[in-house]
């Protein structure tokens, strides 16, 4: 920044100024931050939902299958009835960035709620059709669910969770579900690359942050766990009081 005001006012420090450009710069090592909450508080927030209503049937819905597929809010608004398999080995197709395509498999329990919703919102629509899983309908005609009508019932569910579960962070946001799916399942023991695979990552690089997470989220319960003063510490602190090196002495002549 020097070298560029002194280039403003004389020509002669332009060719150093262009000399300083050429030097390699090193990239900053960039710490990513995951943002993911615990099973509790994920299951706090579902909970708030009304299942005696179709709307919270509709929610709840919504959030458990945003969590097992660990969609995008973007995939989630964009799936149709045609992208449900219901079988053997139950599937859900999701339609990613750039026109990406993945599959993701679906629990039972996950089956289960999005068969008794098609009960009750798509009961004459066979499952080929191409109209919006979720919807809402406006003068008549069905249209996918906004973006931002998940986030703000989200944020409503969120708010009403925090008071019997503290787990549960401030501003939850749909993607912090997806990464807390990708989060449980690799401390669960599946591989980096197959969590990788689940997520639609085309690079592993960018699935490596849960590992560095997970790592980091280990090396502070341990630091919680066994704090400095603990008397597991007291022997060694002691004994290392009382060490003392042996002193130099100046050889005889």
């Amino acid at each position: 920044m020097f070298l560029k005001c002194a280039a403003d006012h004389s020509i002669v420090t332009v060719a150093i100024l262009q000399e300083v450009n050429n030097v390699a710069r090193k990239k900053p090592n960039k710490v990513e931050v995951v943002d993911y909450m615990s099973m509790d508080a994920i299951s706090a927030i579902v909970e708030q939902t009304d299942m005696s209503s179709p709307l919270g049937l509709r929610d709840r819905t919504m959030l458990i299958l945003l969590y097992d597929s660990a969609a995008r809010v973007s995939e989630l608004v964009g799936i149709k009835l045609k992208d449900l398999r219901f079988g053997k080995k139950p599937t859900i197709i999701l339609h990613g960035k750039n026109n990406k395509i993945r599959t993701a498999p679906l629990s039972d329990s996950t089956v289960q709620y999005l068969k008794k919703y098609l009960l009750e919102y798509h009961s004459e629509a066979p499952l080929s059709s191409s109209v919006p899983l979720f919807y809402s309908r406006i003068h008549g005609e069905q249209y996918p669910l906004s973006d931002r009508r998940v986030r703000y019932l989200l944020r409503d569910y969120t708010d009403k969770a925090r008071v019997a579960c503290p787990e549960v962070p401030e501003d939850v946001h749909p993607n912090q579900f997806r990464h807390s799916r990708a989060m449980h399942l690799y401390q669960n023991g599946m591989d980096l690359t197959l969590v990788s695979e689940w997520l639609g990552h085309a690079n592993l690089e960018t699935t490596q942050i849960y590992a560095q997470a997970n790592t980091e989220h280990k090396r502070l319960a341990i630091a919680i766990a066994t704090p400095e003063n603990s008397a597991l510490f007291s022997g060694l602190l002691s004994s290392a009081m009382t060490i003392r090196l042996p002193s130099r002495r100046t050889p005889q002549r």
